[in-house]
């Protein structure tokens, strides 16, 4: 079925308004800390501090590559504040080895610390070299201030013991699609969502992004159709 036809199967907008629709997966949309993560299983971010807390403030989030880490821990940071400890955090990319001189300082007390203890989060964790995670473990040992990390698997969290499990599924995908992101006027159907959510192969940031295009290519085939 072609472009054109396939989009007279579906509802969808009209040429003008078709040219109005916001892409609903644009980074601004879609991007680490714009959505909020959905919990699968009954879990909430209060039951996963809860357990941070009784664990001394130490643990590690688990979970493949697009499941929601960043999402998650961007929730439960808010009521870490409200339990009564001072967030430090980073969020590491591919190939940073090394935590900033000014998180590392933050560590140390050397940027005028508050009364509230801190407890250093990193976002990440496995990107850093061996040295740089053993530094880290020592500070916090010697302040006993607790660490929280995010990695991809469990061997990687070296020891602390893990919060909570992320995977995605296709349900939470398009529930993000239908009540979180602005609406796509028709033109993305759940079919569409569970062949992009497959080729990402469960990655949900990934097959976000993916159905940009394939939003772009359809407005502007609706766009065309007015001109014909």
């Amino acid at each position: 079925m072609g472009v054109i036809s396939r989009l007279e199967s579906i509802d969808c907008p009209t040429p003008r308004e078709a040219v109005r629709v916001t892409n609903p997966f644009a980074t601004r949309w879609v991007r680490p800390g714009a959505l909020h993560y959905h919990f699968a299983n009954g879990t909430s971010a209060a039951a996963v501090v809860e357990r941070l807390k009784k664990n001394c403030w130490r643990g590690a989030i688990v979970g493949p590559h697009g499941s929601g880490k960043s999402a998650l821990l961007l929730s439960l940071i808010p009521l870490i504040e409200t339990a009564g400890r001072r967030v430090e955090a980073i969020s590491l990319h591919d190939r940073e080895r090394a935590l900033s001189a000014e998180f590392t300082g933050a560590i140390r007390g050397k940027d005028g610390l508050g009364p509230a203890p801190m407890l250093p989060v990193v976002d990440g964790y496995e990107q850093l070299g061996w040295w740089a995670r053993r530094s880290l473990g020592a500070m916090c040992r010697r302040d006993d201030c607790g660490l929280l990390v995010t990695v991809h698997r469990e061997i990687a969290a070296g020891g602390l013991p893990i919060l909570y499990r992320t995977q995605a599924d296709l349900e939470t995908v398009q529930y993000i699609i239908d009540h979180e992101l602005p609406a796509h006027g028709g033109l993305i159907q759940p079919a569409d969502v569970a062949i992009a959510f497959a080729a990402a192969h469960g990655n949900t940031r990934e097959a976000l992004f993916s159905l940009y295009d394939l939003f772009e290519r359809r407005r502007h085939a609706v766009s065309r159709r007015a001109l014909d």
